[in-house]
């Protein structure tokens, strides 16, 4: 059980672990395990759309595809000219105690491939977070973010996502909560 508990704290650190696009974007935050979460949903939404996909097979990709970066940390683009990550033994130290580390590791290893359809759309998810992520502070001002999401939304594989993204572009990040601007609610909330 200790190994087991050690990756329960480990994945905690996922919390606390900045993702760096956001420096030099020059706005906005984000921990990996907030851009989990969302590719979680993302990932819910993409395999629901598709025809014949383990849709578990999605949701587990995309719980596990940044994982290792509770060890290796969160590298842009820049970082990754100069900096050689060795994701392999991350995923292979992280797993080789867990007695369902072979699971993680196989599903890690057939992410980073994106040979199936699974980790096709899995890679498409997370490419449609930082979409969203863009998204929100294109809305807010940042110019440099409508630079960004160009080559972000041509990553995508996958016709939903594809359709999602330009979606997305159409839509502020406000509308679910404020598209109705004029109703009297947002005036006297509902009292007379």
């Amino acid at each position: 059980m200790k190994d087991i508990i050690n990756f329960l704290f480990e994945v905690g650190i996922l919390s606390k672990t900045p993702r760096s696009g956001f420096h030099f974007l020059g706005s906005g935050s984000q921990s990996v395990a907030e851009h989990n979460n969302r590719v979680l949903f993302i990932g819910y939404t993409l395999a629901s759309l598709e025809k014949d996909v383990d849709m578990l097979k999605v949701l587990k990709m995309c719980l596990f595809h940044d994982l290792t970066e509770s060890r290796i940390s969160d590298l842009n683009y820049v970082h990754q000219k100069y900096i050689q990550k060795d994701e392999k033994k991350a995923v292979e130290d992280l797993t080789k105690n867990l007695p369902f580390g072979k699971d993680m590791k196989e599903l890690i290893e057939e992410y980073e491939k994106r040979e199936t359809k699974e980790s096709i759309i899995a890679k498409d998810a997370d490419n449609i977070e930082w979409i969203l992520s863009l998204k929100e502070q294109i809305d807010i001002g940042n110019i440099r973010a409508e630079s960004w999401i160009i080559p972000t939304i041509k990553r995508l594989k996958t016709t939903a996502a594809q359709i999602i993204a330009e979606e997305i572009m159409k839509t502020d990040s406000n509308d679910w909560w404020f598209a109705d601007k004029d109703d009297q609610w947002w005036v006297n909330r509902g009292r007379e």
